[in-house]
């Protein structure tokens, strides 16, 4: 590395290439002030605030140090007599206009800090005339009587986030911030990630829970702590600034998936662990009181249902009718969800109760609802359910392709470096039935026909075989079947799909060529791919893309299906699969298996369970008799939701472990209360295969335990003997049966904070990009896959003439037991609502904000009408996220056949006017 050497304060030191002289006086420890320069990832220094002048030698005028780089010999001086003298003025320019720090919005802010570091004086200059404020967005403050026009929040969300929301209007003494068009920025396109409020520098942006009605501070934080998101697969590390057993608020922290930024439910959503319906004592059924299935029970006030229990009694009570199960009807009649919201630890535990106590494999978790179809076309395919690469390479790839997949709701952060890989050249392709705020900057939208999914795809792998845009050299090395998918794709053509998927042939081929020739191309897909019948053959063709082309084992270059929830890879990991053990061993794995037998103590099961959805089917047919549910909400997820609630209700045993009164507990027999995330520390892996370590921010509420110590108790009271002390115990279990996490150590994670698996040994860093030299296959190679179109299970009639498709808000995250609880985000979305499109609410009759039946063959809900012109005028789409309004009571519970996933993303449905309101609960 090229290095100059150059004076600073009289003193030698050494500059590397492209530092600026602010950076190496950071480095060689003499601190300059600064406002408008944040030393954050993402951000660029712009030199407009004035605060870090220094004085070089032989120059008539002084330096801003955030932008200047030194050259050779030069001498540079950050503390004389001239340059601290411009620094202090320009704070007492700055500060005439600043409100009294007694009075601030932040009197810890940067602003003040360095005020305090200078000892200046405020009433030198008249002030000028304050802005008002504006309290228009549930979840910020802005208060421009603290503003210097830094333009730190711009760059903040155009450059770093790239929501390109902020800017400044106006001219001289008239320049302001302003959100698009001088809207406040409640009535903005704000999307209230809250990077601006993390990078201003004075408190002019501020978090609402972080100031009083006055707009004065509220005071510092008892304790800071390290920890992670909560909700999607993203994986943001973050600090948890806690007051009074609450938290204060949530900023981003350097982590390989977030680099300090947030969105808004990490931001501003972790407040549901103290909402009043937290669960705090252990609950078991009164005598005389029936489960049915369209009951309702209150999270304010369960006494209708439920009485208090002990946890001696809860537990004895739990294990106790699962022993009697188990002794009266064997395996089969016991089953077990596990949860994608609790940690690695907790899952394992989930897993190794079923399998051990009662001889078990019917254990699943929602993955199965999400990505089992990528899993099983994966794992067919490469051996490897996991990502082959980060959604972080995507700032650096040449061509990036989305489909399925909406990042700037269900994946923000991830979103923000596809975003900015454009900016910087990426070529962007997005395919998807629905447009949406990315379509902006992409180079092509094919908003192909919903449900045509294999059509089009296969028409792009077509497209690579006929025009030879496949590499030759790699599918000699590395992949099997060529010959058979040339056959198989022969009547797949871009002419002949063009009718069937609604993309123009001469389209389908231009895309074929961008994603083929590009030097390093990555597709990223979401649940609008698998959440279909033919789901499993969406996600083969993409593999069939990837494998053709040679677009994968390199930075940039692979696939990656994004998770949804924040430890979906975890779980998953962590054996709660009915056909897997941890570490995806299959039960044809002898020497595997035999390994686990050994470390448990016992002959294991090896035939294959229930999936989730299957599990509660079971209870139609007399086989399932107790369920084990810790954490999920099958009630509010499953499809078709009132034959999943009437299975649930018909059950001999339900034991339910959460910490809210979720629908899924108002069928409970007995329900277990337990920590919320940030009461507790666990490791939790992210969608980037990430491991990362979660630590305890909050004092537990009432009297709950933590997940894994639940079903240790529940364990042993069914005939196990495990005396794990704490989750590290249960963690080095693991490493000790999972290669892929050998490596990786609590005492490793707490030093490094997150470390990438596979990773076998502690001296090597993890593998963030997986085979460059082969599949984990049995011959090394790539097994390509043959397909066929295969329609949706329910086409749209005369009867239900749309299509409905459901998914997540931004605001909102699964079955809303956690963001419904959340008070700011609930205030910005508090309503159930369908999206359609104008010409469609024209052609029914609607009007933006009319209540509106929406129906299909299995059931019917009230939703608000919303104009959305993203959607096509056949397709109108809902969240499942409101249990006023269940959307899942909508949805075709057909099964895709190698997956076994619902086709949650297509069903026929109707719309029409409300003249009475039956909201359902």
């Amino acid at each position: 590395m090229n290095t100059i050497t150059f004076k600073l304060n009289g003193n030698d030191v050494q500059a590397n290439a492209g530092e600026t002289i602010w950076q190496v006086a950071e480095r060689s420890g003499v601190s300059i002030p600064h406002l408008c320069w944040q030393p954050e990832p993402g951000y660029r220094a712009d030199g407009n605030c004035r605060t870090c002048m220094v004085e070089i030698k032989g120059e008539r005028t002084l330096a801003a140090s955030c932008v200047r780089t030194p050259n050779e010999g030069m001498e540079i001086n950050t503390d004389s007599d001239r340059a601290l003298k411009a620094q202090k003025t320009v704070f007492e320019l700055l500060g005439a206009d600043q409100p009294k720090k007694d009075v601030a919005h932040d009197s810890t802010s940067k602003f003040w800090h360095w005020a305090d570091q200078l000892d200046i004086s405020l009433d030198k200059f008249p002030t000028s005339q304050k802005p008002q404020l504006d309290a228009t967005h549930p979840a910020m403050r802005v208060n421009l009587d603290a503003c210097i026009n830094c333009n730190l929040c711009v760059r903040a969300c155009r450059e770093v986030q790239v929501n390109d929301v902020i800017g400044v209007s106006g001219r001289g003494s008239n320049t302001h911030i302003a959100f698009d068009v001088d809207d406040t920025m409640g009535d903005s396109t704000c999307v209230a990630c809250g990077e601006c409020v993390q990078a201003c520098p004075t408190g002019a942006l501020m978090p609402t829970t972080a100031v009083d009605e006055m707009q004065h501070f509220m005071g510092t934080a008892d304790k800071v702590v390290d920890s992670s998101c909560p909700f999607c697969g993203v994986g943001c590390l973050t600090s948890i600034h806690v007051k009074d057993n609450k938290v204060l608020k949530v900023e981003g922290r350097n982590g390989p998936a977030n680099r300090k930024r947030m969105c808004v439910k990490g931001r501003f959503g972790m407040d549901y662990t103290s909402h009043p319906e937290r669960l705090t004592v252990p609950l078991i059924r009164k005598e005389g009181v029936p489960k049915v299935w369209d009951d309702y029970v209150s999270g304010a006030d369960w006494s209708t249902h439920f009485r208090e229990a002990s946890w001696e009694e809860a537990l004895d009570f739990a294990a106790g009718g699962f022993n009697k199960i188990y002794a009266e009807h064997g395996s089969d009649a016991i089953g077990g969800y596990g949860s994608a919201k609790c940690s690695n630890e907790d899952g394992y535990l989930v897993q190794k109760f079923i399998r051990t106590a009662f001889k078990s494999n019917h254990v699943d978790h929602c993955a199965r609802l999400c990505h089992s179809s990528s899993v099983a076309a994966l794992m067919e395919g490469i051996s490897s359910g996991a990502v082959t690469l980060p959604f972080t390479d995507a700032e650096h790839s040449d061509c990036v392709i989305i489909i399925g997949a909406r990042p700037t709701w269900n994946h923000p952060v991830a979103s923000t470096y596809i975003k900015q890989g454009v900016k910087n050249g990426t070529r962007l392709i997005i395919m998807d039935p629905r447009k949406q705020e990315i379509t902006r900057m992409a180079e092509k939208h094919l908003q192909f026909k919903a449900g045509t999914d294999v059509a089009l795809l296969s028409a792009i792998v077509y497209t690579i075989i006929d025009e030879k845009l496949y590499d030759e050299q790699y599918i000699q090395a590395n992949v099997d079947g060529f010959e058979e998918l040339k056959e198989n794709i022969k009547d797949f053509s871009p002419e002949a799909m063009e009718s069937e998927c609604g993309i123009e042939a001469n389209e389908i081929r231009e895309t074929a060529r961008i994603y083929a020739n590009a030097k390093n191309s990555m597709i990223l897909w979401g649940m609008g791919i698998t959440q279909h019948v033919h789901g499993t053959d969406n996600a083969r063709r993409l593999i069939a893309m990837a494998a053709l082309t040679g677009h994968i084992g390199r930075p940039g270059a692979g696939l990656h299906p994004l998770r949804g929830q924040n430890n979906v890879q975890g779980t998953s990991d962590m054996g709660i699969l009915p056909n897997m053990l941890p570490g995806y061993v299959l039960f044809n794995n002898e020497k595997m298996v035999k390994k686990f037998e050994e470390n448990w103590g016992m002959e294991l099961n090896t035939t294959p369970g229930l999936t989730a959805v299957e599990i509660l089917q079971a209870v139609n047919t007399g086989q399932m008799k107790g369920v084990y549910i810790a954490g999920e909400n099958p009630a509010m997820s499953d499809p078709d939701t009132q034959h999943a609630r009437e299975e649930l209700a018909s059950l001999e045993h339900l034991v339910i472990q959460d910490i809210f009164m979720t629908e899924t507990a108002f069928h409970a027999d007995v329900i277990l209360p337990t920590t919320a995330f940030l009461e507790k520390t666990g490791t939790f892996t992210n969608t980037n295969r990430q491991v990362q370590l979660a630590h305890k921010a909050l004092e537990p509420a009432g009297d709950v335990k933590e997940d894994w110590r639940v079903t240790m108790e529940l364990a042993n009271r069914c005939g196990q003997n495990w005396n794990y002390a704490n989750n590290g115990e249960v963690f080095e279990e693991i490493r000790s049966l999972v290669p892929a996490f050998a490596g990786i150590s609590y005492e490793r994670l707490e030093k490094e904070h997150s470390v990438t698996y596979p990773c076998k040994s502690v001296d090597e860093p993890g593998q963030p990009v997986l085979f460059a030299d082969g599949f984990p296959t049995e011959n090394g190679r790539a097994q390509l896959k043959s397909v066929s179109i295969r329609p949706p299970a329910e086409i749209p009639d005369t009867e239900f003439p749309l299509i409905l498709t459901t998914g997540r808000l931004l605001e909102h995250w699964h079955t809303g037991a956690m963001t419904r609880r959340a008070t700011i985000l609930d205030a910005i979305e508090p309503e159930p609502t369908v999206h359609m499109h104008p010409t469609t609410m024209d052609k029914f009759g609607i009007n933006a904000g009319d209540l509106v039946n929406v129906s299909t063959r299995r059931g019917s809900i009230q939703l608000i009408a919303r104009v959305d012109t993203e959607f096509s005028e056949d397709t109108i789409f809902t969240s499942f996220a409101f249990p006023e309004a269940p959307s899942n009571m909508l949805t075709n519970p057909k099964l895709d056949p190698s997956s076994k996933i619902p086709e949650f993303k297509f069903c026929a449905v109707r719309v029409e006017k409300a003249t009475t309101q039956v909201m359902a609960r």
